[in-house]
Order: C-alpha cells, then sequence, then structure tokens
C-alpha cells in the first residue's frame, strides 16, 4: 500500500434508501476535461494561434458534418482521416462525446481533440507536411474517499444524483452477489460503508474508480469484501483471504423464467414422451446474450442434432458446462479457446429441437449430470499463501477505515476524499 493510501481519509456519509442495487446517489460536476499538451515533434504554432472551438458531438453527426458547420477546410480533413486511420477511425464518433478544434488565423486546422471515452482522447496534430494521430490516457487525479449509509427502505421510486451512483452500486452488487441477495435480503436499518477511489480533473470530480474495501450489515450480519491483486489479476476476498467470487455464476444469463427443471423424467413438449430432462432451461427473449459460468476451455462450440448450436465449456476440477439451442455463437468461440467467467460466448435462440427461445444449460462432473439449481459449488480461490502477509497488511489498513466510519452520522454532501497521488 502506498504512503498515500495509508493517510486518513475524509468522510463523505451520507443515509440513503436501497431500491435493488442501487445504494447511492451522488452529484456529477462538469464534463469537460483538460486537453493533453503539443504532440513532441510537432510544428509549434503558438503565434498562429487564432482560437479553439469546443463542443459535442450531436445525435447523427459526422466529422464531415462537424467541419462544414465550423466552415473548416475539407481537404484537411481527408487528411487528418488518413493519419488517424490505424489509431482511432474518424468516422467512429459518438453522440454527446466532447472535441477541441484548435485553429491558426487563417481557420487552418491545427489539432483535433476527440474524447473516444472517459479515459482516452485521440489527438491529430499538424506535422509537416500533414498531421500525426495518437491516443492520449487523460490523466485523472486519484483520490479515496469513504461512504456510509443506513438502508431506509427496499422500495424507492427515484434517487437525487445522477449515473455515477448507480454504477458504484451496481459495482457493489457485483462484489457480494454470492452472499446478499440485493432485491429481497435487505431490511430497514441495515447498514454499509464503502472505501472507493474517485477519479478527479481539474478540481472536480468525475467518476468513481475501483472499490477497495466495503462492508454490508444485512440482517446483523456482517459481510466483507478486500480488493486485493492476487496471481496477476485483481479480485475480492473476505477476512480469511478467500475468493468472494465462486467457481461459477448462478446463472448463464438473464433470464424471465425457469421453464423446465432438472428431472429424471418429463415429458417432452415435442417427442411427447417421457424421458430424463438433465439441465434447466431458462426462457428468455430470442438475442439474450449467454455467458459462460466460469473459466475455462471451449472443447466444442457448432450445431450438433437437437441441440441445435451448442458451446460446451471444460472447467477445472472435472466439471463442464453446455448451453444449448442458441441462435448463434459468438465470433471467436471455438474449440480450444480460453473463456472467462461471464463472458459471452452466444446469443439465446430454438435451434434444434425448440418450442421457442431459451437456454438449455447443463452441468455436469466427471460425467455425471448436475442440478445447477441445487449444486453446491465451490469458491473461486483464495490469496496465494506467499502473498497472503500482504494481503492481511492491506486487509487490515481497510478494516480500521470502514470501522472508523459511522453510518448514522451525516456529513456535508461536497466533501470528497483525499488526493492519492
Amino acid at each position: 500500500m502506498t504512503g498515500g493510501n495509508r493517510g486518513m481519509w475524509r468522510k463523505r456519509i451520507a443515509a440513503v434508501a436501497i431500491p435493488g442495487a442501487v445504494l447511492l446517489a451522488l452529484s456529477l460536476g462538469a464534463r469537460f476535461v483538460r486537453e493533453p499538451g503539443p504532440v513532441p515533434g510537432s510544428v509549434d504554432h503558438g503565434k498562429e494561434l487564432r482560437h479553439e472551438i469546443e463542443d459535442r458531438v450531436l445525435k447523427g453527426e459526422t466529422v464531415s458534418a462537424i467541419f462544414e458547420k465550423h466552415q473548416l477546410d475539407i481537404g484537411e480533413l481527408f487528411r487528418m482521416r488518413q493519419a488517424s486511420a490505424s489509431v482511432h477511425p474518424l468516422k467512429n464518433i459518438s453522440a454527446g462525446r466532447p472535441y477541441t478544434i484548435t485553429l491558426d488565423r487563417d481557420n487552418n486546422v491545427l489539432s483535433l481533440a476527440y474524447h473516444i471515452n472517459d479515459e482516452e482522447i485521440l489527438r491529430v496534430v499538424r506535422s509537416e507536411p500533414g498531421y500525426r494521430a495518437d491516443k492520449v490516457a487523460i490523466e485523472y487525479e486519484r483520490r479515496i474517499a469513504t461512504l456510509g449509509g443506513v438502508v431506509r427502505s427496499n422500495l424507492v421510486s427515484a434517487l437525487p444524483g445522477g449515473g455515477q451512483s448507480a454504477l458504484l452500486a451496481i459495482e457493489l452488487s457485483d462484489i457480494f452477489s454470492w452472499d446478499v441477495d440485493f432485491n429481497t435480503d435487505f431490511r430497514k436499518g441495515d447498514t454499509f460503508r464503502i472505501l472507493v477511489e474517485e477519479r478527479w480533473l481539474d478540481g472536480a470530480f468525475r467518476k468513481y474508480g475501483d472499490i477497495l474495501a466495503a462492508e454490508l450489515t444485512v440482517d446483523g450480519h456482517r459481510h466483507r469484501a478486500y480488493r486485493f491483486e492476487a496471481g496477476g489479476r485483481a479480485d475480492y476476498f473476505d477476512d480469511e483471504g478467500k475468493s468472494l467470487r465462486k467457481a461459477f455464476l448462478k446463472a448463464p444469463l438473464s433470464y424471465r423464467r425457469i421453464s423446465s427443471g432438472f428431472t429424471k423424467r418429463r415429458m417432452h413438449p415435442i417427442l411427447k414422451i417421457a424421458r430424463p430432462h438433465l439441465g434447466v432451461d431458462y426462457a428468455a427473449p430470442a438475442g439474450t446474450p449467454v455467458s459462460t459460468v466460469g473459466d475455462g476451455t471451449v472443447i466444442f462450440a457448432g450445431r450438433k442434432g437437437p441441440n441445435g448450436n451448442l458451446v460446451i465449456v471444460r472447467h477445472p476440477n472435472g466439471y463442464t458446462t453446455s448451453y444449448g439451442h442458441l441462435s448463434r455463437i459468438s465470433k471467436g468461440i471455438r474449440r480450444g479457446r480460453a473463456v472467462r467467467q461471464g463472458e459471452v460466448i452466444g446469443k439465446v435462440g430454438a435451434t434444434g429441437r425448440a418450442t421457442g427461445p431459451h437456454l438449455d444449460f447443463r452441468i455436469r462432473r466427471n460425467g455425471t449430470f448436475l442440478n445447477p439449481l441445487t449444486v453446491n459449488l465451490p469458491r473461486g480461490g483464495a490469496v496465494p499463501p506467499g502473498q497472503m502477509a500482504d494481503f492481511h497488511g492491506v486487509a487490515e489498513e481497510y478494516a480500521r477505515s470502514l470501522s472508523a466510519l459511522s453510518p448514522t452520522v451525516h456529513a456535508d454532501a461536497g466533501t470528497r476524499g483525499e488526493s492519492v497521488n
């Protein structure tokens, strides 16, 4: 942990109500950010500078339309497109994203800075005899904030604030998804404490970064999570260093209902004979993304008789999972391909022997079919023994910061975390 991380964090606490996963609502600042400086080796047009155009891409607007709107030379746009083609094509712009065009006194374009997303800027700069392009990372100031609150209700029609709060709440629900059902488990008086990174630019809060640690007290039971990089991969662990992530997700998709369960005897809807159904059918709209429930290797991907489009994944410890009746298999999913938990491998369909769109999902261990709804799955692992001492040092520091929070206390909503840079 860095020295900055070991300093005192300023508290920001708010009591809120939680509808499902949405826990927090925090106001957002302005969206414009500082542009990067000139590209090393580019032409210095300091004395030629006339003005800058700062704007946002309108819905349906193209770069050509932007140049026409500001009466700029389309010939220069052609050269800029050539320069940026291998970096980020100028045809790939999105509504709402900010851009800055710098011009000389003769209205010649000296540079264009387009915000690809919240992490990168495409920068195209005049560099005789044409232009040069690159991507520049937006350098945020990182601060650490502590947030705490008391659950007042499970049902709230609306919360003040913007989308950043919802994203933070969704991330929190993902971390604890195996231990807490955010839709049903919370009760009035339950509490939460969060240690989270904030991203700041030009003195204004822009967005949240990673949740470093969190604590939920639900129906008198305390759940804690600590972010730690183990084996080259960041994950969340409990006080003992065990992963909160189980080997498999609860379900491979977002489904409407279970149309057929695991049974040794079911009347087949097409064949009209009784036969075993050794999996679970999840009814969902055609095209719903289907994800692999755990890390593994694809051992089959293709058409297979009554299963239609089928993907089979081999997992550690003798487990395999299969995903049948897919409308299509995702590009690149083929035999021998390694996949990660949550990776989309196809879309719901009704290929093969099916009466309607659904996913036929099955789990085997050492060749024996298991009921996906009742199988007791192992955790996803633990901190390696060689890193356990480092983990305990980080966890103890985070735990002290969480324990120092009092969720029943209200603080000024404008108070933010302190810098760790």
